[in-house]
């Protein structure tokens, strides 16, 4: 009877140790508070403001990034370096279709499609889609304790936004809004 309550014993104790180590070694943690500001470029200017994480996810086997998926809400698009008449306009526009379409694409999504680097350090691979177009970008992620931080630099022509891009009306180069916008995103878990 000794010998058997002991080798039920042993069974547990090995079954417990695997499940731990499975629970160490991969976990997808939930985005708990998010920051995302971006910027946006025109000819002698330029705008800030802040946009809403709906929803993210990171994915990690042990201490190290393997992936993610976030969905933004594009219908919290704010300037911030305006006020008043003028910020509601910008806002406005933002949310047209000139720009974000956000009545019909009320949401935008990024998903980690690969990962290279350690120590906290990683170059990420997503796939980003904005009004239902998708491109494939890269950036650098830092992840230290339970927070991340990246900046993404988003090419709005890409997401069939061209309103006064100045790749493509030469004639409007004194008022082009440039093509490239950032995105500098810190993430809490």
């Amino acid at each position: 009877m000794k010998n058997k309550n002991s080798k039920i014993a042993m069974l547990l104790i090995l079954a417990l140790s695997f499940m731990s180590y499975t629970t160490l070694k991969d976990k997808t943690v939930k985005v708990e508070d998010s920051s995302i500001i971006w910027k946006g470029y025109k000819v002698g200017g330029e705008h800030t403001g802040t946009i809403n994480l709906k929803s993210g996810m990171l994915s990690f086997d042990g201490a190290t990034l393997t992936g993610g998926t976030f969905t933004i809400d594009m219908t919290s698009i704010n300037t911030t370096d305006l006020q008043g008449e003028y910020k509601g306009k910008l806002d406005g526009h933002l949310k047209s279709d000139d720009f974000f379409g956000v009545e019909e694409f009320p949401t935008a999504t990024l998903k980690i499609t690969s990962v290279t680097g350690n120590d906290g350090n990683y170059n990420v691979k997503a796939d980003i889609t904005i009004k239902g177009k998708t491109e494939a970008i890269s950036f650098p992620m830092i992840v230290k304790g339970n927070s991340a931080t990246a900046n993404l630099k988003i090419d709005r022509t890409k997401h069939n936004i061209t309103y006064k891009s100045p790749s493509l009306l030469e004639t409007i180069k004194d008022k082009a809004i440039y093509d490239d916008f950032d995105l500098n995103v810190t993430l809490k878990f």
